[in-house]
């Protein structure tokens, strides 16, 4: 009689058990969106912010004018610079059908975040003292939601905590499996590290004390070693396929031209050697993390190389200027004071490198998100971003 019930109950339980399977696959399928596509989670700076500085109390902001003026709809949106973003574009290449909205836009709730979110924030830094010259007093009917916000900024640990957030709240609407299943095939880009230098280590307010009692090698261990936590976190929540950028060739932005004239129409040379020494250190970083956390597909843009490319061949990229701010309000470079309503533009935003003293133009994101996209093993390791959602 055990044995005659015991064998009743088998094909019911099979039965019960494809029923669950079924069902968790129609979530997922629902959850991942009709067309196919991979959610997309940024994380990262004023290089790829889409506008959540515009709803903290900053003093880093890009919502006014003349900024956005190549965005549809040719308003500025607080994206730090005349067009698109890197990601943008990026999103725009692989067939996304949208931008991917800002976190602190209070529109960004509930099945809007199904496509991804964006946390960057304009800025921000691996470290959390980065960026502190932000600071504002100024009150701000914006914060909406609980955050972490430090000195008018998010940096790295904030964003991801903000993305644990979004994280629970898919998990809250959608049931665990589903919420699993959308984020280990989502896209994951972080794009961090060019501030710890030119809003930190290089910034005179700190990095005459800092300099002093911290050499470079021990500076850049530190953000090494933050940046390690905050990656490996990542992952613990879920994330499989992580881009990650390095920092670019900074000696060569407007800003550091301007107030390093000692290098004349070249580069400036430390900043450089900083941004190599990082990227030396995060590569090794990228490479360790691929090979110890299980499932992970890590992989290492070469940012500093294929800008460094523009910069040096820009004419035959299509580039007419390449050490100057389009959008400028004085200096030799354009790069000394921030791009502003009352800042001069240049007619065709295309022959220029630089949009303002920090930030790529439209054009030159176009050509960085495209060799990111599809470029070979010099300018994205061990994949392409292409090879990596389809894998």
């Amino acid at each position: 009689m055990c044995f005659h019930r015991g064998h009743e109950r088998r094909p019911r339980l099979a039965s019960n058990l494809a029923l669950l399977a079924c069902l968790a696959m129609l979530a997922c399928a629902r959850v991942a969106g009709a067309d196919g596509m991979p959610a997309t989670f940024i994380f990262g700076d004023s290089l790829v912010d889409a506008g959540n500085n515009n709803y903290i109390v900053s003093l880093s902001k890009a919502n006014y004018p003349p900024n956005g003026i190549d965005f549809s709809g040719h308003q500025p949106t607080g994206r730090y610079t005349n067009g698109r973003t890197i990601v943008d574009i990026l999103g725009q290449e692989m067939g996304l059908g949208g931008f991917v909205p800002p976190y602190m836009d209070p529109n960004t709730t509930g099945d809007a975040v199904l496509r991804g979110v964006n946390y960057a924030s304009g800025g921000g830094g691996i470290l959390n003292q980065t960026g502190s010259i932000f600071v504002s007093t100024w009150p701000s009917p914006f914060l909406l939601r609980e955050i972490l916000v430090l000195g008018g900024r998010l940096n790295l640990d904030a964003q991801i905590d903000n993305y644990a957030n979004s994280r629970h709240d898919l998990i809250a609407r959608h049931g665990e499996v589903a919420a699993v299943s959308l984020l280990r095939g989502a896209l994951f880009a972080v794009t961090m590290g060019s501030n710890d230098f030119i809003n930190n280590y290089l910034t005179p307010i700190f990095s005459v004390p800092q300099r002093a009692t911290t050499p470079p090698a021990a500076f850049i261990g530190a953000m090494i070693s933050k940046y390690r936590q905050q990656l490996t976190r990542l992952y613990l929540l879920d994330a499989r396929k992580i881009v990650v950028a390095n920092v670019g060739p900074i000696g060569c932005i407007p800003y550091q031209r301007e107030t390093n004239p000692s290098a004349g129409t070249a580069c400036a040379a430390f900043p450089n050697q900083l941004a190599q020494a990082f990227n030396r250190r995060l590569r090794a970083l990228v490479d360790e993390l691929g090979a110890t956390l299980p499932g992970s597909r890590f992989v290492y843009a070469d940012v500093y190389r294929i800008f460094s490319d523009i910069i040096a061949n820009y004419r035959s990229h299509g580039f007419e200027v390449a050490d100057s701010a389009c959008c400028y309000a004085g200096g030799r470079f354009g790069g000394l004071v921030p791009c502003g309503p009352t800042s001069q533009y240049c007619a065709d935003r295309s022959k220029y490198v630089f949009w303002d003293p920090y930030h790529p133009s439209d054009a030159a994101n176009a050509l960085i998100a495209r060799r990111i996209l599809d470029g070979g093993p010099a300018d994205v390791w061990p994949v392409n971003v292409r090879r990596l959602i389809m894998a």
